[in-house]
């Protein structure tokens, strides 16, 4: 294999950021399919600290994960 091969996108970032996609997209889904489109938004725009809060929040870390694993680092020889 070439020392120029750059394995972008394979490190523990991205396996993080995708476990915490993944996680909150279920959770998202069962919401959805458990109270409905109506209850979930009121609980997503309501001022407590619901489920759908935590779930949105997880789905951006988890995209933030995903991004700082795909960034570019010079690695020191």
């Amino acid at each position: 294999m070439s020392h120029e091969y750059q394995r972008r996108g394979r490190n523990w970032f991205t396996a993080i950021g995708l476990l915490f996609c993944i996680m909150a997209t279920i959770v998202l889904i069962q919401q959805l399919l458990i109270w409905g489109p109506e209850f979930v938004e009121d609980f997503l725009f309501n001022g407590e600290i619901t489920n759908e809060k935590v779930s949105t929040t997880m789905l951006a870390f988890g995209i933030f994960m995903i991004a700082l694993g795909f960034r570019k680092y010079e690695q020191k020889r």
